[in-house]
């Protein structure tokens, strides 16, 4: 399965990911996102000083409200 980057609070994100057996990185850095496949953000810092700088190139789900499920959803989407 695909290697997932999931920011530290979204931990329902996390586990429903694992239990569809992707490899979840906990996002703390920049630095963390190197190998991800997709990163899911929480969207709460998003894009805080009007700068949209990415350091994936991969996908980006944004969690802002979305439950667990639709999240997982959305990365499938994203990675197929």
């Amino acid at each position: 399965m695909a290697r997932i980057g999931v920011e530290e609070s979204l931990t329902d994100v996390k586990e429903a990911l694992m239990e569809m057996g992707h490899e979840v990185i906990e996002l703390k850095s920049e630095a963390d996102t190197a190998h991800c496949d997709c990163c899911v953000i929480s969207g709460l810092d998003k894009d805080v000083m009007g700068m949209s700088n990415t350091s994936i190139a991969g996908p980006v789900v944004n969690a802002s409200g979305e439950d667990a499920q639709s999240i997982c959803q959305m990365v499938n989407d994203k990675l197929s």
